[in-house]
């Protein structure tokens, strides 16, 4: 039977997926239970991706989320559409198989204005691999570096395309920052045990894991925020069973987690500040349902695809903030995009606040 839900019972729903506000079934307590949750988080940007995590961690710091990345309970790399994202460490290489393909495929064009060759990239994959063994971390520019001594041309971006492509085959994956560095090691050092689905597996896993973090979506959202064709996200989604149930949202037909059809679907004034990468916004292929089409070239300007930071009002977004984070305070500067009375204004800082003490810093907040 098909439940039929209204846009905002619709988003009632997806706050709920999307772990900020609670869950019926579930409470992931963890760095690792929550990227296990989504199955993939935004992470191109690697503090957004700390406070995507710190968002859904109460009363973590910034420092715990870090040890629990170096603990290895969860691994950056390039699984999906060529984007960043943060991955359970078992499943990375599986993922990668998957998703990444396509990404691969598309390539050579771009390869061939820079004046890169699969036998560049290959022996660049064969480098960094001789360079991590034994346990080894680098820093990007410790890559590149004993790329140029084996006589690759790193210069322009051809040093990140062979960096992305030693990712993508699994040799590196990229380990937590040293400082401000990011720095890479070996896949297989990092994930010495992986899980190894077979594809029809693999794309129920997948499909399972963006509804249960995203719903309701529709198999086009998947298909977008996998990479793959829409063909593998209907199968992936028949894969998964009953573990999903189909709704319809304002007419038209999508999946959700079955297990929050229980869930409370009424408005919940709720307020949260969210940075800019992060599922909540880049999870999904339509918006209209958490931002006003006429505020989108604010979150995003020019479509240039750099997000700005959020703040989420029931589940919408009223406005977005800037921080810069200095050595005695953090500073953070909000713009209103619909009117904030003093109620509000509060909230919101109240909430950047937690931002705050996540970060160890006092807030200095300015309108």
């Amino acid at each position: 039977m098909t439940v039929r839900l209204t846009g905002a019972e619709a988003l009632a729903l997806r706050m709920t997926s999307l772990l900020l506000r609670p869950h019926p079934t579930a409470r992931p307590e963890s760095v690792a239970a929550v990227v296990e949750w989504f199955g993939a988080m935004q992470a191109q940007d690697a503090a957004s991706g700390l406070w995507s995590l710190g968002a859904r961690l109460p009363g973590r710091t910034q420092d715990d989320v870090r040890a629990a990345l170096e603990r290895r309970e969860a691994l950056r790399t390039w699984p999906m559409r060529g984007t960043v994202h943060l991955v359970p460490p078992r499943d990375a290489r599986w993922m990668l198989a998957v998703t990444g393909v396509r990404a691969l495929s598309g390539v050579a064009g771009r390869w061939a204005q820079l004046g890169l060759t699969e036998t560049d990239a290959n022996r660049a994959a064969d480098v960094l691999g001789e360079a991590l063994a034994g346990g080894g971390r680098l820093t990007r520019a410790e890559c590149l570096a004993a790329l140029g001594a084996a006589g690759l041309d790193t210069g322009g971006q051809r040093g990140y395309h062979l960096l992305w492509y030693a990712s993508q085959r699994g040799v590196t994956c990229i380990a937590p920052h040293v400082g401000t560095e990011q720095t890479f090691a070996l896949l297989d050092e990092w994930a010495p045990d992986p899980r190894r689905p077979e594809r029809d597996e693999a794309l129920g896993v997948l499909a399972h894991r963006y509804v249960r973090g995203h719903g309701p979506v529709t198999r086009h959202e998947l298909a977008r925020w996998t990479g793959l064709t829409v063909t593998d996200a209907t199968r992936g989604i028949t894969v998964a069973g009953d573990a999903l149930a189909p709704v319809e949202v304002d007419g038209v037909p999508a999946v959700v987690d079955a297990a929050l059809l229980d869930a409370p679907r009424a408005p919940v004034d709720d307020v949260h500040t969210l940075p800019g990468f992060d599922e909540y916004l880049l999870g999904y292929r339509d918006r209209t349902l958490m931002l006003d089409p006429a505020h989108a070239n604010a979150v995003v300007p020019g479509n240039n695809g750099i997000f700005q930071a959020t703040v989420v009002r029931g589940g919408r977004t009223v406005g977005i903030w800037k921080r810069t984070v200095g050595k005695r305070a953090v500073t953070v500067t909000v713009r209103q995009l619909t009117p904030f009375d003093a109620a509000l204004r509060a909230r919101v800082e109240s909430s950047l606040a937690r931002y705050a003490d996540f970060l160890g810093l006092p807030l200095r907040l300015t309108w």
